[in-house]
């Protein structure tokens, strides 16, 4: 599965963020900024990029303290309750997922089995748990 990103994409993502996006020459980006908690946030979509000798969606995150980067971004959900969104990407078994929140958090799950979306949660030990959780809102992508 790989997706563009077009206005419509862009546009969706933007309202669920509650930010206008920004245009630049070769990405859009979203400026995520919290005063109440201290928190600010760049989001940065390239579509359809080179990245190696490959094309693909890369999603760049920057905060005041870390970088985040998902390479080869398969697609995305939209959670309008949550204000969230999350942006996947598979490698055969395995799922990674960035998960931006409108309130200028972030979180990275990497390499998370594909088998504990539709698992029984309660199963699994509580540092394992969230990122199933997280991600399962993903799995009709799969």
């Amino acid at each position: 599965m790989s997706c563009k990103f077009n206005k419509t994409d862009i546009n969706k993502i933007a309202k669920t963020l509650d930010v206008d996006p920004v245009f630049e020459e070769n990405h859009v980006k979203f400026i995520l900024n919290n005063e109440e908690a201290g928190r600010k946030l760049a989001l940065e979509i390239y579509s359809q990029i080179p990245i190696g000798n490959t094309v693909g969606n890369l999603i760049s995150v920057y905060t005041s303290n870390s970088h985040l980067q998902l390479h080869f971004c398969s697609g995305y959900v939209v959670s309008s309750m949550l204000g969230e969104v999350t942006f996947i990407g598979e490698d055969k078994d395995k799922l990674s997922g960035l998960t931006i929140e409108k309130q200028a958090a972030c979180s990275l799950y990497s390499n998370v089995d594909k088998k504990l979306l539709s698992g029984d949660f309660t199963q699994l030990g509580p540092e394992v748990m969230l990122s199933g959780i997280a991600l399962s809102l993903t799995e009709h992508l799969l």
